[in-house]
């Protein structure tokens, strides 16, 4: 499909695939430590780890020889990936954390303060939301829209 949000979702739009990144990405990257937080069944989670493997996501390294033990890291496109993760948290904060608050605290290093993921203009700087854009025909663009 010519829709960049479908090929996203072609990657990730399954329930586990997004919490697993998101595990790794806070440093949770052997299958156990995966199985245990997530509750996942050992063979979902291997279909799942495969896939992300296999579409440049994850990189399965081994930290063991004796006995083959191997861990998950995230490639340069798994992390682009967790910045939409970011997006995804912001919004889960605003909008369905209640009371109780926000369970995890995002520091920018580069500050030290607490802060969330805001959507920007690359060319400007600018805050950039989806009411701030107009959509056109990109090159990838079906010929027919229809």
């Amino acid at each position: 499909m010519a829709c960049s949000v479908a090929r996203t979702l072609d990657v990730i739009g399954e329930p586990w695939s997004p919490l697993i990144l998101r595990d790794v990405y806070v440093g949770m990257g052997r299958f156990d430590q995966l199985q245990r937080d997530l509750g996942i069944s050992s063979k979902v989670l291997t279909e799942r780890l495969k896939w992300l493997v296999g579409n440049g996501v994850l990189e399965r390294r081994e930290y063991s020889s004796r006995p083959p033990r191997h861990e998950y890291v995230l490639t340069a496109k798994g992390e682009e990936l967790c910045d939409l993760l970011l997006a995804m948290v912001r919004w889960g904060d605003r909008w369905t954390a209640g009371e109780a608050g926000p369970p995890v605290l995002y520091r920018h290093r580069a500050c030290g303060r607490i802060a969330h993921a805001e959507p920007h203009c690359s060319e400007c700087g600018r805050p950039m939301h989806a009411t701030d854009v107009d959509v056109l025909p990109g090159p990838g663009a079906k010929a027919d829209p229809a």
